[in-house]
């Protein structure tokens, strides 16, 4: 079937969508919703089946749903309407929820259904519920779809049936945090439904800020309002009944950034005292296994975290066990550097430097270690610094679902390091290693297990992976091989430093890496700024865009 993926950015389902259509055979192409002449024209170039939209802000042109099948991916139960199901379903505490396939109408939410799902919900942030529970449940509608009209059968209900009802957007005055009337737990939840986008309002030593990234903080009493402590980036806050952790703020202008609650705060916060409060890696040892679980908001790693990580599986590998894993968090396993600190800092040139050699030397530290395995867990979606980052283990497991972006150049044809060009070609070998790079498109487990990205397949449900994960790493630390295949892992390495040594291919990647920062062509800044920032795009890439490939366009 031809089927056009029509969204406001290729945002994680619709990367999902477009690993597993084009898995079940399907020809697929996307087109951003940039104008509503694009939208014709991509239809016309394109001729499709069907047309697929997971996330958009506005209504697909009349005259497009009108000749072609389109199916719109509402996160909300069957009657939901309007553009904050799921922020609204975490306000409201509600206990089931779930995702409905809307063929398009002049009503937004309002035509004919073709399927549904529903799933219990988490106490999680949106941004969490979105890429499991809602991207789960929105491929599988999505598939029981295509199977309808593979059967030559119609939409399965018709519009506005179901226990939903019509609700309008959240507002900033339904997102505001105030300490003195709210308890801890339900300003979580405000947090939690605002997270990613727009942010939860709320003003911290006369400052008004968007409050990102929080979660309980237990035993840390204070009057509300008050700012009670401080641990790395994150800063304690009472409220009217407990305490939470603020991990992240933003000022509430329209080009300001994300960051870290304690460097964006200051020297408002710079005296609070230092206690006890959420940490980046934590390790526990179980049935012969060293796990050390790190979790960096959004997957993006600062040089300062790169540095923590670094140190926490040093102090791991002091431990005597032969089977180290690495499990990252299931939201992100690592997006790599951390493009919003970088871009904030008074050289974005000087700090990716730093950024890049502390993850290289994060990186380099997992090579080196030959006297036990090292698995990595990718049990969250990975950017290329992250794909790289898994391949310096010796084996990667992948939970189903995961998403893997393992190239670099969207972000201005950065070339990239991580030691990536002694890692890949080592494991894919030198063609699919040129394949993975030049390829820009979203990769999924199937791919990643053909060519060798990945080592073993995780469920798909996170508990399920977790406990897999700790059956099969106990299971190899007790197997009666395992102390030669780290002394043919000693011997391979030494093999692979003798005949180039580490230091060359990274000196070799940086001295590209270092045009990226501080050449004439500034493509890696312009783009850093346009992603961090969310500049609209004015085209779809030729890499997505299939059917634009040959076209001669010059846009509307």
């Amino acid at each position: 079937m031809r089927i056009l993926l029509l969204c406001h950015n290729f945002n994680s389902l619709s990367q999902r969508l477009h690993v597993d259509l084009r898995r079940a055979g399907h020809e697929v192409t996307v087109e951003l919703d940039i104008h509503d002449d694009f939208t014709r024209e991509a239809v016309v170039l394109f001729s499709p089946d069907l047309v697929i939209a997971p996330f958009l802000k506005r209504p697909i042109p009349a005259d497009v749903w009108r000749g072609t099948l389109c199916l719109i991916v509402h996160p909300g139960i069957r009657g939901d309407r309007g553009p904050s199901a799921l922020d609204w379903a975490i306000l409201d505490g509600e206990a089931t929820w779930g995702v409905t396939l809307i063929e398009a109408r002049e009503e937004m939410d309002a035509g004919p259904v073709w399927a549904w799902a529903e799933f219990p919900m988490r106490p999680a942030r949106k941004s969490s519920l979105y890429r499991h529970e809602v991207t789960q449940a929105a491929v599988a509608c999505v598939f029981e779809a295509i199977g309808r009209m593979e059967r030559r059968e119609g939409a399965a209900l018709p519009a506005n049936w179901g226990r939903g009802c019509e609700r309008p957007a959240c507002r900033r005055c339904d997102r505001i945090l105030d300490p003195t009337r709210h308890s801890a737990e339900e300003a979580l939840r405000i947090i939690r439904a605002s997270d990613g986008d727009p942010g939860a309002t709320m003003t911290i030593a006369g400052q008004t800020f968007l409050v990102f990234n929080a979660e309980r903080a237990e035993g840390v009493p204070g009057p509300a309002g008050a700012l009670i402590g401080r641990s790395r980036h994150a800063l304690a806050m009472a409220f009217r009944e407990g305490a939470l952790w603020i991990g992240h703020l933003r000022r509430p202008d329209s080009r300001s950034l994300k960051l870290p609650a304690l460097r964006l705060l200051g020297a408002e916060a710079s005296d609070l005292p230092i206690i006890e409060g959420p940490e980046p890696c934590r390790y526990r040892e179980e049935n012969g296994v060293g796990l050390l679980e790190f979790r960096f908001h959004n997957g993006a790693m600062s040089s300062e975290d790169c540095d923590t990580l670094r140190k926490a599986i040093t102090r791991a590998k002091a431990r005597s066990l032969p089977v180290l894993v690495l499990r990252g968090d299931a939201d992100r396993w690592s997006n790599g550097i951390h493009l919003g600190i970088i871009e904030g800092a008074d050289s974005a040139a000087d700090e990716s430097w730093r950024n890049i050699n502390a993850m290289n030397d994060l990186v380099r530290e997992i090579i080196e270690t030959d006297d036990r395995l090292v698995i990595a867990a990718v049990l969250g979606n990975a950017g290329a610094g992250g794909v790289f980052l898994s391949l310096a283990a010796d084996e990667v497991w992948m939970r189903e679902g995961v998403i893997l972006n393992p190239h670099y150049k969207d972000m201005g044809n950065l070339y990239g390091s991580e030691y990536w060009t002694y890692l890949l070609p080592a494991r894919v070998g030198e063609d699919r290693a040129r394949r993975v790079t030049q390829a820009r498109l979203p990769m999924g487990v199937d791919e990643a297990l053909e060519l060798g990205l990945a080592t073993r397949r995780l469920p798909g449900n996170v508990e399920s992976a977790d406990w897999e994960l700790l059956r099969a790493a106990a299971e190899l630390a007790a197997s009666p091989d395992l102390a030669r295949r780290i002394a043919a892992k000693r011997a391979r390495r030494a093999r692979d430093e003798a005949e180039k040594p580490l230091a060359a291919y990274r000196e070799e990647e940086l001295r590209r890496m270092r045009r990226n920062f501080y050449g004439f062509d500034p493509s890696y800044h312009v783009a850093r700024y346009n992603f961090i920032h969310k500049t609209p795009k004015s085209r779809t890439p030729v890499t997505l865009a299939v059917h634009r490939a040959n076209a001669d366009h010059d846009g509307p």
